[in-house]
């Protein structure tokens, strides 16, 4: 016990630890929690320096990694592959290039903060829709209130959305294959995230939802990179 003690106390010096890492990351990234950061260490973008009693400690060349890795995520909308691969190679590339960088970031598949609360006739008129319009998308299940019967704030993102759509004649049943697709891959992404969540692990439901969120980007990313292909391949952009 006193041996392990003494390593311990020698791999200490010039590190930190992980709780240390937190509140020092804290103000800058407000969404960091201890478990994003095992995540991190898990998919194999951090290292951190382990004692003989397995604690985690972290030199400064680790912080500074972190550092770029989250402001990567939150700035860059890079998915963590890209990030991995970027930093490993300490590329000369730009990680913010058109390819890389297309879709939502996994930090914008978190849960809104509730501060939207419409009624269906304030969100057809914010969004330039009839309210006929709005029903019809409930119908199809592309859109829906809240419990509490109002609409929140991805009510009003897929709304608006749907609004510029309108524009160039996409009606409310162009918009049923939209909803298939989503289901589908929904149902994708549960299934390949439920392996990362045991029930016994306290940080399991976090390492779920971090794994949810990074594959929800992928599969934007793709959807994006397939259409833009698929566009230019034809002629047409």
């Amino acid at each position: 016990m006193t041996s392990a003690r003494s390593s311990d106390a020698a791999i200490v010096t010039g590190t930190i630890s992980i709780g240390e890492v937190l509140q020092l990351l804290k103000r800058e990234f407000p969404d960091v929690t201890i478990s994003k950061i095992r995540f991190l260490e898990a998919e194999g973008l951090i290292t951190p320096e382990r004692t003989p009693s397995g604690y985690r400690r972290f030199a400064q060349p680790d912080i500074d990694r972190l550092r770029a890795i989250l402001t990567l995520q939150r700035d860059q909308y890079l998915p963590l592959k890209v990030i991995r691969d970027a930093l490993d190679a300490d590329a000369d590339a730009d990680p913010a290039s058109p390819a890389a960088g297309s879709g939502l970031r996994p930090e914008d598949f978190r849960p809104g903060a509730g501060r939207v609360r419409m009624t269906r006739g304030e969100l057809a008129e914010a969004c330039g829709l009839t309210e006929a319009y709005v029903a019809q998308m409930e119908g199809l299940g592309v859109l829906w209130a809240a419990a509490s019967g109002h609409y929140d704030e991805d009510a009003l993102a897929i709304a608006s959305v749907v609004s510029r759509l309108s524009a160039f004649g996409v009606e409310p049943r162009h918009l049923r294959s939209f909803r298939v697709v989503t289901d589908r891959e929904t149902g994708v992404i549960e299934q390949m995230a439920t392996p990362y969540s045991q029930p016994r692990d306290r940080d399991g439901r976090a390492r779920q939802q971090e794994v949810v969120r990074e594959l929800a980007s992928l599969f934007v990313q793709l959807h994006a990179a397939l259409l833009r292909a698929d566009l230019i391949r034809s002629g047409h952009a």
